[in-house]
C-alpha cells in the first residue's frame, strides 16, 4: 500500500495539483468509502473514523457531499404506519 501511495502522490505532484486541493480530496474520498460502508449512517461512521459525529457532519456539509445517495434506500416507516407493539395493545 505504500507504494501505491507514493506513486499516487508522486502522479499529483508531477499534475500540478495544489497541497489542499490534494488534501481535500483524500479526506473526500476517504469519508465516502466509510459512509458507504456503513450505508450513509453517520454516528457509526463517525465512530470508526475517530471523530465525534457533528465533526464528522461539518466535515460532510464542508465537502459537499451528498450522504443521501449513499443510504440504502431502505427507511423506517413513520410511527402512524407502523404496526404496533403487543406491550403496548396490551396496555390499551
Amino acid at each position: 500500500m505504500k507504494d501505491q501511495l507514493e506513486a499516487l502522490v508522486m502522479q499529483m505532484y508531477k499534475s500540478n495539483i495544489l497541497y489542499s486541493e490534494a488534501v481535500r480530496e483524500f479526506k473526500k474520498r476517504f469519508i465516502v468509502t466509510v459512509l458507504q460502508e456503513n450505508q450513509g449512517n453517520q454516528c457509526r461512521a463517525a465512530r470508526q473514523l475517530g471523530m465525534h459525529r457533528n465533526t464528522l457532519s461539518r466535515t460532510i456539509s464542508d465537502l459537499k457531499i451528498d450522504v443521501g445517495q449513499l443510504r440504502a434506500g431502505v427507511r423506517r416507516p413513520p410511527r402512524s404506519a407502523r404496526p404496533m407493539s403487543y406491550e403496548k395493545k396490551a396496555l390499551r
